[in-house]
């Protein structure tokens, strides 16, 4: 099972689908509109690679919070497949919890920590990563408007 946490550390119980249907329940009962975005970020040290998923949940006028989730893995990727990675992971994510998001009508957006502008390098990876989480059928985000990506997962890597 993979291992979710809140930002506070404290770990789930419950597999991240269950964790996120409880989430929609609980927040629709207290009178919230929500709004789920899903991200994945990276670091290289070395030769290992940190990626931090993230599940945010926005309440609509009153702020947020999120799962993460935090993985390694041993090897030297170049740039395009990193950023191609962390899409896959947010994929990963928003595809297991389509089910529940349809079934509660939750928007859904996939967000990838890549750079509009042709100026930096992580550009290289734009239209791949679009065209993978758009023909996955979700709502595409990259930056500056992709925040669970660049500033939620980036900031628990």
């Amino acid at each position: 099972m993979d291992q979710w946490r809140k930002l506070n550390g404290q770990q789930l119980e419950l597999p991240i689908v269950e964790e996120v249907e409880k989430v929609i329940i609980r927040e629709k009962k207290a009178g919230f509109q929500l709004k789920i975005c899903v991200g994945t970020d990276s670091l290289v040290k070395g030769d290992v690679v940190q990626y931090a998923t993230v599940v945010v949940f926005l309440r609509k006028g009153k702020g947020g919070f999120m799962f993460i989730k935090s993985s390694k893995e041993q090897s030297q990727v170049a740039l395009k497949q990193r950023m191609m990675n962390e899409v896959a992971k947010s994929i990963d994510i928003a595809y297991r919890l389509s089910s529940v998001i349809q079934k509660h009508d939750i928007a859904l957006e996939v967000h990838a920590d890549i750079n509009t502008d042709p100026e930096f390098k992580s550009n290289s990876a734009l239209k791949d990563a679009m065209g993978y989480i758009l023909g996955m059928g979700f709502v595409f985000k990259a930056k500056p408007s992709a925040f669970a990506s660049s500033s939620c997962a980036d900031k628990v890597l």
